[in-house]
């Protein structure tokens, strides 16, 4: 019993970690863009948005460290950028984005705010929430989790079980590939590598387990929050492509998310589940902005004037991004993850892999030919493909912007071949 319970409290503590309020305006687009091919999309953003979020975790089970062991087999200097790109990334994109999903789904609709008021206050309480660091929000975090997920529940419960099981055409030439780059705007995979490991620190001070009893306990609790997840994720894509006939196509994430709240709970229910959501995105603001904070004390000797100064940048980055939309928050981000996510996915998978697999001489191999083909596909993102396109004509998967996948797999397959035939 004792047992179960620990692996229940594991598991819900790595669900709350992925499950941000930013999230949940993603999959429903996608359900209602893909309509008959929603299975479709839920298993591309299951890959990117789910399996590789729980795999970090169990890269840092494995590795009892922190984000720069991730990269450290590649060289010390190549960790240290690294560190530092996904916390800008981090602080310039994903938190910013935390206020305009708040003034678009909680001040916008019942409010006559403009988007700059609400992100200037909301990022100014943000700043004072990172220089007072107060346990609140870690109550409210852990209260609005199950909030937010019994009233989701509540949404896809209403429109699975009254609406008809009719589709309209798809939206998406190729669903499989475009839910697999949606799930990069999940941030899960870089958030795995920054704060996963907290959740190893809290099992290590919590238990008196053995390092393998550890590595059990978080494995199978990783699992029951993947799939957890999952059914969200795949719920929420149901109950959407079930509404194809109820909205515009040209309809944003947030509004969708709002329209099916209201569609299915009223408009009470629909404040409700807004308010909720404005919360649990302000606790998410202030973790990243508080988490790069202490990173850059940490590089600066302890310095109490650079956590200062980070967090107030931070929260000036946030003001000035949180008052745009968030489609075009999500365009913006698109270039900064076609480069860092193709990485992080890499080091996740071959910190997670036996020694024997995962060399320091593979790892090297493999991590400089992700980024080689990562640029294409960069260049993409940024519209300046036509200038390689004899160059992506060449590389497999590019036209779907996942030009790294084979050239990354197949030397990791050549390097490993080559040690044990010459072993």
């Amino acid at each position: 019993m004792r047992q179960f319970r620990e692996l229940l409290v594991t598991a819900f503590a790595l669900f709350s970690l992925f499950f941000g309020a930013g999230n949940l305006i993603l999959p429903p687009l996608l359900g209602f863009k893909a309509g008959p091919d929603w299975w479709l999309v839920a298993l591309g953003f299951a890959i990117s948005g789910v399996l590789i979020a729980i795999l970090g975790i169990r890269a840092h089970a494995r590795l009892q460290g922190t984000i720069f062991d991730f990269g450290s087999k590649v060289s010390p200097l190549f960790s240290l950028v690294y560190c530092y790109l996904v916390y800008a990334i981090a602080i310039g994109l994903p938190s910013p984005r935390t206020a305009s999903v708040t003034h678009e789904m909680a001040i916008a609709p019942f409010f006559e705010v403009g988007p700059l008021t609400t992100s200037f206050i909301y990022f100014g309480l943000v700043l004072i929430f990172a220089l007072n660091r107060n346990k609140i929000l870690d109550i409210i975090g852990k209260l609005m989790t199950p909030a937010i997920l019994l009233i989701l529940l509540c949404i896809m419960g209403v429109i699975i079980f009254t609406s008809p099981f009719e589709f309209g055409e798809p939206l998406i030439m190729y669903p499989f590939s475009y839910s697999i780059l949606e799930g990069y705007q999940t941030f899960d995979a870089i958030g795995a590598v920054v704060v996963g490991g907290v959740i190893i620190v809290s099992i290590n001070l919590k238990n008196n387990k053995t390092y393998e009893e550890k590595r059990k306990l978080i494995a199978n609790a990783g699992w029951l929050a993947g799939l957890t997840l999952l059914l969200v994720y795949a719920g929420l894509m149901l109950s959407a492509a079930l509404m194809q006939s109820d909205f515009e196509t040209d309809i944003s994430r947030t509004a969708l998310l709002q329209g099916m709240s209201y569609l299915a709970l009223g408009p009470t229910g629909r404040g409700i589940f807004s308010v909720l959501v404005a919360l649990a995105c302000f606790t998410t603001a202030v973790g990243i902005v508080t988490g790069t904070a202490d990173f850059v004390k940490s590089r600066f000797s302890n310095s109490q004037r650079a956590y200062v100064l980070t967090a107030a940048i931070g929260s000036l980055l946030g003001v000035l991004m949180g008052q745009l939309e968030v489609g075009y928050i999500i365009d913006v981000a698109l270039p900064a993850l076609m480069f860092i996510y193709p990485i992080t996915i890499v080091l996740i998978i071959l910190n997670v892999l036996p020694e024997r697999w995962a060399s320091a001489g593979v790892f090297k191999s493999v991590v400089w030919v992700t980024i080689l083909f990562s640029v294409p596909d960069f260049l993409q993102s940024l519209d300046l493909g036509t200038y390689l396109k004899a160059v992506n004509a060449l590389i497999p998967l590019s036209g779907v912007q996942l030009g790294w996948v084979i050239p990354a797999t197949l030397t990791f397959l050549v390097l490993n071949a080559r040690k044990f035939y010459f072993k």
